[in-house]
Parts: structure tokens; C-alpha cells; sequence
């Protein structure tokens, strides 16, 4: 009997929906680091298990992220090296926007932890507006660039549909224009229109995420870039 072999790019494929879909997992974070932006909290008794969650979450996102550029580099710089390293870069920046996020948190719960009184109100209170204004930088603006180069990539080499690649090259400036709108007072930070212009970004890595675990690449055109590749050697 012959062997069915996997196309060479399914593995690539699979790896990277199955990352991206991790990426989502922080999505509870809203609620389970509640307590944490309240003054009281570092002079609370309660359990800080909530917020400890919420800072695994988003470990493992901003690893994920990371991982979902680095995998996708194995088929992508066959279309653009250059823009292939730039969307690695643009995660990196991201995923260290993340973890200084969780660094405040931690923060928080390490003061909680030693049992300071209300004097250190003022210092939660900083670490939560800097952990604010960190996830305003790292999970607001950074996924614009990344998914305008990635559905820029996906669009020129025709990997998945050019209607899913189009989401991310059109979402990518909208989510732009909403961080603009909070930065310049016109609009909060966890208002509807910052949520309508995150909006595009979260669908299309969603999809982007599904299609690439059930679906995989366009295999035509996952082969034509390994020709290519093959060709400029």
C-alpha cells in the first residue's frame, strides 16, 4: 500500500493556526485582573490566584505570538526575507510589551504579598496606569504592524484566500487610527470605538488561525514559492 505523505507545508500550517488561536487565551485577563487596578488591592486579604492566572495567560500569548512569526518565517521569507524578519521583530516588540505588562502585576501582588499598608496605595495605583498604558502600546498598536505586514505576505504569495489576507492589510491601519484616537483623548482605552477598531485585527487572526489548522496553505501556491526559492539558489 502506498504512503500518504503530508505536503511539506502542512506541518508549517498547522503549527502556526494552532499558535494563533493560543493567542487568544489571555482573553479572561479583563476580568480576572479586575481587583488588581483597584487602590485596595495591595492592602486586600482576598486570594491573588485571579491575577496570577491572568499573568500565565498572557506568558504563554506572548510566547505564542513570538512562535507564530517564527514558524510562519519558514514558508513567508520565500516571498519577502525582508518583511519575513520585520513581522519577527514587530511580535518580539510586542510579546516584551506583554511581559512588562506582567511585571506589574506581579509587582502588585508581591506588595500585596508582604502585607504593606495604605501608604503604598500610590504605588498600585502606578503599576496599574503603567500596566494600562504598556497594554495600550503592546496589545494595541504593535498587532497593527504585524498584521499589516503578515496580510501583505499572505496577499502577494496567495497562501489563503486574498479576501482573509485583505482583512489583516485593512485592519492593520483601522486598529492604528484607534490607538490615534485614544492617545489623543478622542476616544478610552476600553471604549466602543477602541473596541469597533480592534475589531478586523481580532477576526482576522481568528479566522487566519482556523483556517490555517483545518484548511492549510493554498498548496499551489506554497509550491510555487518553494520553486521560486529553488530558482533564486
Amino acid at each position: 500500500m502506498q504512503t500518504l505523505h503530508k505536503p511539506w507545508h502542512r506541518k508549517i500550517s498547522l503549527t502556526a493556526g494552532v499558535l494563533y488561536l493560543l493567542t487568544f487565551v489571555s482573553i479572561p485577563t479583563l476580568a480576572l485582573y479586575g481587583n488588581a487596578k483597584d487602590a485596595a488591592f495591595i492592602t486586600g486579604t482576598g486570594s491573588a490566584a485571579p491575577v496570577l492566572i491572568g499573568a500565565l495567560l498572557e506568558v504563554i500569548v506572548a510566547l505564542a505570538g513570538i512562535g507564530t512569526a517564527v514558524v510562519l518565517f519558514g514558508i513567508l521569507k520565500k516571498q519577502n526575507q525582508l518583511l519575513s524578519v520585520g513581522l519577527i521583530a514587530s511580535r518580539t516588540v510586542e510579546a516584551a510589551g506583554i511581559l512588562a505588562g506582567v511585571a506589574c502585576m506581579l509587582a502588585l501582588v508581591a506588595l500585596r504579598d508582604k502585607g504593606v499598608g495604605p501608604e503604598y496605595a500610590a504605588i498600585g495605583n502606578m503599576l496599574a496606569t503603567l500596566y494600562h498604558q504598556i497594554f495600550l502600546v503592546s496589545q494595541s498598536l504593535m498587532p497593527a504592524f504585524n498584521d499589516l505586514i503578515l496580510g501583505y505576505l499572505l496577499y502577494k504569495s496567495g497562501l489563503v484566500p486574498q479576501s482573509l489576507a485583505k482583512i489583516g492589510i485593512i485592519g492593520g491601519p483601522i486598529l492604528f487610527i484607534g490607538f490615534l484616537a485614544v492617545i489623543l483623548g478622542l476616544a478610552e482605552q476600553n471604549g466602543t470605538i477602541a473596541g469597533l477598531s480592534a475589531l478586523p485585527v481580532a477576526v482576522f487572526e481568528l479566522v487566519l488561525g482556523l483556517w490555517l489548522v483545518f484548511k492549510g496553505f493554498n498548496p499551489a501556491a506554497a509550491e510555487a514559492l518553494k520553486t521560486r526559492d529553488h530558482d533564486s539558489d
